[in-house]
């Protein structure tokens, strides 16, 4: 855990069986249990984001509410701007899940790196309201994102 409170977490897998023959037909990953007490408090929104070939969202800053970003589809670079305006940077793809944790107060983006759509499933423990003012758009201005390019 970061002592910024931005935290990562790999995610549970487990295989499924057919419930006839017993083979294997899957997976099943574990996204949130209330018991499991890594996410706070119990999620009030829960969305999934895509991300066009190469592209990016953010950076935003979120005021009220903290962000559990999944890569569900592709692969994607997460990049968080921490207090001291030194950056984090998580790779994540939907074939090795893990949970990023950005808290309030806190910039992020995400990149997709690959050459077909990317979808990351969000959860929030504060849902967006039209015009609540909750988040803001800003610029990494010092960041380097042509050190992305042609990394698949």
């Amino acid at each position: 855990m970061d002592e910024d409170g931005i935290k990562i977490f790999d995610l549970e897998k487990h295989k499924t069986k057919d419930v006839k023959d017993g083979y294997d037909n899957g997976l099943l990953t574990v996204v949130w249990r209330d018991w499991d007490k890594i996410i706070k408090t119990v999620p009030k929104m829960i969305y999934i984001s895509s991300v066009k070939p190469h592209e990016k969202k953010g950076p935003h800053l979120h005021h009220k509410r903290n962000s559990y970003f999944i890569c569900i589809k592709g692969k994607m670079v997460f990049v968080i701007r921490k207090k001291d305006k030194k950056y984090k940077e998580f790779i994540v793809s939907a074939k090795t899940p893990k949970l990023i944790v950005v808290p309030k107060e806190y910039a992020s983006a995400h990149l997709n790196l690959v050459n077909t759509d990317s979808e990351v499933l969000v959860l929030a423990d504060i849902a967006w309201k039209p015009n609540d003012n909750e988040m803001i758009n800003l610029e990494f201005e010092n960041y380097d994102w042509d050190k992305w390019k042609n990394k698949e």
